[in-house]
């Protein structure tokens, strides 16, 4: 019946901190839409963004800043991914690791967002 993610919405206490993680570190390309909603737009994927206190409607049931925990598959290869965060001084929590993804084992290193949100940034081992 479901066959993939369209977006999901990331509650944040900071938007322009957020917005900038997600744009220069994590290089998502901005887009703004309906009454000057902001989301992140990645492959065929997107974030939606929500500030805490202002979240649109409707909206979760509990919206909470820093609850996430995503993994998100690389572009480019993950020594390359390391070198554009150390370029970013953005701080590695753990890894490079190998994990099992949703189809693939995967190659992984963990960063947190400016919410504290579990940012996974992976490659699949071929």
């Amino acid at each position: 019946m479901i066959d993939h993610l369209d977006h999901l919405v990331l509650t944040c206490v900071d938007p322009e901190a957020t917005t900038a993680f997600y744009t220069e570190v994590m290089q998502m390309k901005l887009e703004t839409f309906r009454g000057g909603r902001i989301a992140f737009r990645f492959g065929h994927q997107k974030i939606n963004l929500h500030v805490s206190g202002s979240e649109f409607e409707p909206k979760a049931h509990l919206p909470t800043a820093g609850s996430l925990d995503l993994c998100f598959i690389a572009s480019i290869p993950l020594d390359q991914v390391i070198a554009h965060l150390n370029a970013h001084s953005w701080p590695i929590l753990e890894g490079p690791v190998e994990r099992t993804g949703a189809t693939h084992m995967i190659r992984s290193v963990y960063v947190r967002d400016p919410d504290l949100n579990l940012i996974e940034i992976s490659e699949i081992i071929h």
